[in-house]
């Protein structure tokens, strides 16, 4: 009995846990770490987990790798060490794209344009953004995040038409339950349209939950609206906290320009004929010599093509010329053309996100063959075992 005893107790199989289940049991430790406010444990739970990560190299394990590399970044996030990751993220998106894990490169370009957009580098993000290789979006949430940080980076790149529709895409793409992104994907979007010239519709800013947070960019609009440049310098004083939150002070100054343009095309509308004096008396131009600034005003309105007026120069004062029919010009033939394109556009991304299994016809086929393969199979034994019989 002693010897048989040590035999089965020496050959006992050692368990070993399952790195799936070690994976998993770090996430939930850092989660509950997280919503405790223990960040500092926080940071050292999540470090260990990388560590840990990187030594292992199972398919099994991408999704929950993808969610574990989100909250790293968000646990130091929080204890504001972000920049002392950036190197470690970068070895971490290497890793994941020679292991073909898609869904960890998606996770880790977001996270790594997340730390230099957090740090203004937007020029760092842009190269990264540029040089990332290229593939086929797997999660809506993720791609919903690019398009956000796309959008940020060509807005202070100022090309506005193009971050106007991954800040709008983002936003459609969005889950409802994300209000927060939602929200700041709106934000940016109304700021880039006003620097567009354009002026957003009203539902935007009366979206379920949303009402309170668009409050100030509402007046904001409001402001750039009327043209009133006094209403728009109290606007931007009175929820100067709120935009230095956003990190939207910077293009609202940006805005002044609209604003004085939107006021001088209400002019040009108004009066036929008036003097660079009330020009800058109704613009509110607060400087030292006011009909100098009104007159370099005008002129680059004129230029641009913003107002159809001429500057006499010798009298000091803007002759309006009289406005025609708006039908015989090209902008009804523009206007149509954009819907016509964001429909066409709209359309496409639908089909894009249509996903059917690979191969699907050719399985299909192969499984009716493999059927009546088994079913001649059948018959051809059936057949063999009854001349058997026969014979016997």
């Amino acid at each position: 009995m002693e010897v048989d005893t040590a035999t089965s107790g020496s050959q006992a199989p050692a368990k070993h846990v399952l790195p799936e289940l070690e994976i998993y049991c770090y996430l939930l430790v850092l989660l509950y770490l997280i919503d405790q406010k223990r960040y500092d444990e926080a940071k050292a739970c999540s470090s260990a987990s990388i560590v840990r990560l990187k030594n292992l190299n199972r398919r099994t394990i991408d999704v929950l790798a993808s969610r574990l590399y989100f909250y790293y970044s968000y646990s130091y996030e929080l204890t504001g060490n972000l920049a002392e990751i950036r190197g470690n993220l970068l070895a971490l998106h290497r890793i994941a794209t020679l292991r073909h894990d898609e869904l960890s490169q998606e996770t880790l370009l977001n996270l790594l344009l997340r730390n230099y957009l957090h740090y203004n580098l937007y020029d760092q993000a842009e190269k990264l953004r540029s040089k990332a290789p290229r593939f086929e979006a797997h999660s809506n949430q993720q791609f919903s995040r690019y398009l956000f940080y796309l959008g940020k980076i060509r807005t202070i790149q100022l090309e506005y038409t193009d971050a106007k529709e991954s800040l709008l895409q983002a936003a459609r793409k969005a889950p409802i339950a994300a209000r927060g992104f939602r929200i700041q994907c709106n934000k940016w979007a109304i700021i880039v349209r006003l620097l567009l010239g354009e002026i957003p519709e009203r539902t935007i800013f009366m979206q379920k939950g949303m009402e309170k947070a668009l409050r100030p960019y509402f007046e904001l609009t409001n402001a750039v609206r009327i043209g009133d440049l006094e209403l728009f310098k109290s606007v931007a004083e009175k929820f100067a906290s709120t935009f230095n939150t956003d990190r939207t002070h910077n293009l609202i100054v940006r805005l002044r320009h609209n604003v004085i343009r939107t006021g001088l095309r209400n002019i040009s509308i108004s009066y036929s004929r008036i003097s660079l004096a009330d020009v800058a008396k109704k613009l509110r131009l607060d400087s030292s010599n006011p009909v100098a600034d009104a007159e370099s005003i005008v002129a680059k309105a004129i230029r641009d093509g913003a107002i159809d007026a001429t500057l006499d120069h010798a009298k000091g004062c803007m002759l309006s010329k009289e406005t025609g029919d708006i039908y015989s010009t090209n902008e009804p033939q523009a206007a149509f053309n954009s819907r016509i394109a964001f429909c066409l556009n709209m359309h496409n991304e639908a089909v894009r996100a249509l996903r059917f299994p690979p191969n699907t016809h050719k399985e299909k086929e192969s499984a009716e063959k493999r059927r009546e393969r088994q079913q001649q199979e059948q018959e051809l034994a059936k057949h063999i075992a009854e001349e058997d019989d026969d014979d016997f």
